[in-house]
């Protein structure tokens, strides 16, 4: 058996720069990979079936665990069963990424249970695929992502801490990008003008979100007390970087939802993974 970590990101602002002709946004964005994991094991079976327990809230079809795992299977070597067991962490519809980590994990361990033989690069165009999020887990590092966030440019940030609250709601990414008053061209810009004044970009989904979702609007409202609080990805989870006048206890135990204390990563722990 082989059991692996699946971490989950933030993205530090997201930014939509315009659309594409076929209907795809432009964004820009940074991923910031941080130590809240999903845990994925795997066992290999004599049946050849795929099989995957710790999800049963999702369509077997719709679940990019096994989804990533039937793309895989037309290259392997030494093909067989797999059963995938999760132990799920990261919040569902959340914003944090963890259906795109778990995915990626997937394919880069069935990659060598399976003799595949396809480097990162490879890996990284099947993952798109199955979402823009995906290669980001496959590199394991952290990104300036432009494009519909496939195209990563790998940067170097410092070790921060996070409050991360999960507001009791499931957002729906098609809402959001459906609403009318949703910002899609702001100015294309660089990471070093993110370098010099990072409290300056923010998430273009964020007034949206708050809107539309109350409970996401109250969990801003607390966190800004404290700092400035961002929206990850398209929502649900907000956040705050820590800084040394906070009392991060209380903050935490205070809280009106769920909250997590999590370390950003230089590098995803499945970097250097070998079977």
């Amino acid at each position: 058996m082989i059991r692996v970590p699946s971490p989950a990101k933030l993205n530090l602002f997201l930014h939509i720069t315009g659309r594409r002709e076929n209907g795809y946004h432009e964004l820009q964005s940074i991923f910031q990979l941080i130590d809240l994991y999903d845990w994925l094991e795997f066992k290999q079976t004599t049946s050849d079936q795929i099989c995957i327990d710790g999800l049963q809230s999702v369509e077997l079809e719709q679940n990019l665990i096994y989804r990533a795992a039937l793309m895989l299977l037309p290259f392997a070597q030494t093909p067989s069963g797999v059963q995938i067991k999760i132990e799920k962490n990261i919040p569902m519809g959340a914003g944090l990424g963890g259906g795109s980590s778990n995915a990626a994990s997937t394919l880069i361990v069935l990659n060598q249970l399976w003799h595949c033989g396809l480097n990162t690069e490879q890996l990284a165009e099947l993952g798109v695929k199955l979402g823009a999020d995906v290669p980001i887990f496959i590199h394991g590092r952290n990104a300036w992502a432009e494009g519909i966030g496939e195209h990563l440019t790998f940067i170097d940030l410092d070790q921060k801490q996070y409050i991360v609250l999960k507001p009791d709601c499931f957002i729906s990414t098609q809402l959001l990008f459906s609403q009318k008053t949703l910002t899609r061209d702001t100015k294309p810009t660089k990471f070093c003008a993110y370098q010099l004044t990072p409290s300056n970009f923010g998430n273009n989904f964020e007034p949206v979100a708050r809107s539309l979702y109350p409970k996401v609007d109250e969990a801003m409202q607390y966190l800004d007390q404290f700092g400035t609080a961002k929206l990850t990805g398209t929502g649900a989870c907000v956040f705050v970087e820590i800084n040394e006048k906070m009392n991060v206890h209380d903050i935490l135990k205070n809280a009106p939802c769920k909250s997590y204390l999590v370390s950003s990563l230089a590098e995803s722990p499945l970097c250097h993974f070998e079977v």
